[in-house]
């Protein structure tokens, strides 16, 4: 018999009291995960605020590569998974072995990651970026260096576009956002003519043209909670509304498209938080050597300064 929502609430409560454990739940997530969540945000974000907590056990309601970030920030924790089979297209395009080809035929070359990659790829990075600091990181990198972004084709042009610096990427890209086409947007745009257009620079590089601003899911919090506008098309995976319309209840906001779902991010229910709290699995680990070698390229991100020229 299926358990009602509020007794399955106050049992996921219980649970995480009982276990010392903290609950995330990343921006795409279903709103009645986030609802509950202890944290929500970015996937490194989330991984950040788990590490400088108390807990001894962080629910990672996200993707594989948030929890391995999540393992790599906090290796004194136990890291849960809720659904093991939530992983991400994107960070799968490139392997550990692809990236290790590349750098035995460019060995001057400084390898610029994105934190949508695996522990294993991290591993062989010289830094990682996230969407919001990816351009500040491209530009603290010393000129004529030969520069490699991966996995997001997408954000590397974006990159290279703002920055002005020139760079090379691996063909790798979201699919969600991949979805969101120009005839899409101008369709939305058409249908909500007061509005200004806000996208993820994972969309494809012609609707990241087409916007009035081009912005992290953790950006877009910020910039639609400050901006006079009172409407607005959102260009990334639709769980974002719900806390944009939860902190903005004044405003209005539409998807681009109802082609940007992520099934991954949609996989975990609040009965697979419970279970994984009762079971205290799956757990996600990530090897010492490997760790050690990923939280070396997330530490060289945050020791870059904010402004970076």
């Amino acid at each position: 018999m299926r358990v009602e929502l509020p007794a399955l609430k106050a049992e996921i409560g219980k649970l995480l009291s009982e276990r010392n454990a903290i609950l995330l739940a990343h921006n795409y997530q279903r709103d009645e995960v986030q609802e509950i969540a202890d944290i929500t945000g970015d996937s490194l974000g989330l991984s950040q605020e788990a590490a400088k907590t108390t807990a001894d056990v962080i629910v990672f309601c996200g993707v594989h590569f948030m929890a391995e970030s999540a393992a790599i920030l906090s290796p004194e924790k136990t890291v849960l998974l809720p659904r093991e089979d939530a992983g991400c297209p994107m960070a799968d395009m490139i392997t550990g072995t692809d990236l290790a080809l590349f750098r035995e035929a460019h060995p001057g070359a400084v390898v610029v990651t994105y934190v949508n990659s695996s522990a294993e790829v991290k591993a062989l990075s010289d830094i990682c970026c996230t969407s919001g600091n990816a351009v500040n990181v491209v530009k603290s990198i010393p000129a004529g260096k030969e520069i490699f972004m991966v996995p997001d084709r997408n954000l590397a042009q974006w990159v290279a576009k703002v920055s002005g610096r020139p760079l090379a990427w691996w063909d790798g890209y979201c699919p969600t956002h991949e979805r969101l086409t120009v005839d899409a947007t101008v369709k939305a745009k058409e249908a909500h003519p007061d509005a200004v257009l806000v996208v993820h620079p994972e969309c494809p590089p012609e609707v990241v043209a087409m916007a009035d601003a081009v912005l992290s899911t953790a950006g877009m919090y910020a910039w639609c909670r400050r901006s006079p506008a009172k409407e607005f098309i959102v260009g990334t995976e639709m769980g974002i509304l719900y806390r944009l319309r939860k902190e903005n209840p004044g405003k209005r906001f539409h998807i681009a498209s109802r082609a940007l779902l992520c099934p991954n991010m949609k996989l975990t229910t609040l009965e697979d938080v419970r279970d994984a709290l009762v079971s205290m699995s799956p757990v996600v680990t990530v090897p010492e050597a490997v760790r050690v070698r990923a939280k070396a390229a997330l530490d060289a991100m945050l020791a870059v300064p904010r402004d970076a020229a």
